[in-house]
């Protein structure tokens, strides 16, 4: 009977109706006519707060990257000067698990920098630098990144580390949505995040990288991308958020655990086509197989405790 009554929940709330749960963001634009790779996301108007869509943004999952957003709001809220030099050292490259890094161990660059290249190329120990920087160290830094959530009523959202490596680190659509909107007031997040391209000047040794923003949609004409960020680790799938002028609207548009790498890409342009016109095309057959895999997994999960 238990089984009997999961599968029917299942098949309820895996229609694509059920998944978008949002009005139309233009008369004629049907949520349902919009298919997306990523398994959670949600789109919001950034000046009224509306509501554009929504699909299953309530699932709590692994955020990657997008961690680097909110720690970039704990060290511009500190106050701490983006002239600082900052020094990276073997202590942080532990904190990233010696996760692979271009940056050598014991050169110098400019908190300013820093930040820049943590936000647009989502450089890992650049986050860990910033945290080890910070008075009190990580830890303080850490507790920092979990007030500053609680403050924006993220509710379910949890941080244990600043770079996001850590599947710990966890939030939902819905949160990270207000994460975004709070984000995009920053003008250093603004700048920083959208940076297409970037030539970092390290010292001691002297020596210089250069930087790619890991967001292709920056580069685009056809985009105007005010604030972004992605993200992926193994459990957290491909991520995206960004705040976005589409069809006049300003909006914040949040895609977490899309299948393929460019799939969060795939998927911003799928709502844009879908905002713009009412179509919102179609998805690989194997991202489709990927999604529903995941949100029955989920869907389970949650029936399965709720009949406890």
């Amino acid at each position: 009977m238990m089984k009997i009554m999961i599968t029917l929940v299942l098949s309820l709330m895996l229609s694509p109706a059920m998944a978008a749960g949002a009005a139309p963001a233009k008369l004629g634009h049907n949520p349902a006519n919009l298919q997306l790779a990523s398994v959670s996301a949600m789109v919001v108007d950034a000046d009224t707060g509306e509501v554009v869509y929504q699909k299953y943004s309530d699932i709590v999952k692994p955020m990657a990257s997008l961690t680097k957003v909110m720690t970039a709001m704990v060290v511009l809220d500190s106050k701490q000067s983006l002239r600082d030099i900052i020094r990276f050292s073997q202590a942080d490259r532990k904190a990233i698990n010696n996760y692979y890094s271009r940056i050598r161990v014991d050169s110098e660059l400019p908190r300013g920098e820093v930040l820049r290249l943590a936000l647009m190329s989502s450089e890992n120990l650049a986050a860990a630098s910033l945290a080890r920087n910070f008075p009190g160290g990580t830890t303080a830094f850490v507790a920092k990144m979990n007030a500053k959530a609680k403050a924006l009523g993220m509710k379910n959202t949890h941080y244990v580390d600043s770079s996001g490596l850590s599947h710990h680190n966890v939030s939902t659509a819905a949160d990270l949505v207000k994460l975004v909107g709070a984000a995009a007031k920053y003008p250093e997040i603004a700048e920083y995040s959208t940076t297409a391209t970037h030539t970092a000047n390290f010292s001691r040794p002297n020596y210089r990288l250069a930087y790619v923003n890991t967001n292709s949609l920056v580069r685009y004409k056809r985009w105007d991308v005010a604030m972004s960020k992605t993200g992926y680790l193994n459990e957290a799938g491909r991520c995206l958020v960004m705040k976005a002028n589409v069809d006049g609207r300003s909006l914040l548009f949040v895609m977490l655990d899309s299948f393929g790498k460019t799939s969060p890409i795939g998927d911003a342009g799928r709502i844009k086509r879908w905002l713009e016109s009412g179509k919102g095309g179609t998805v690989a057959s194997a991202a489709q197989v990927y999604q529903k895999k995941k949100v029955s997994e989920y869907l389970a999960g949650r029936t399965t405790a709720s009949i406890r």
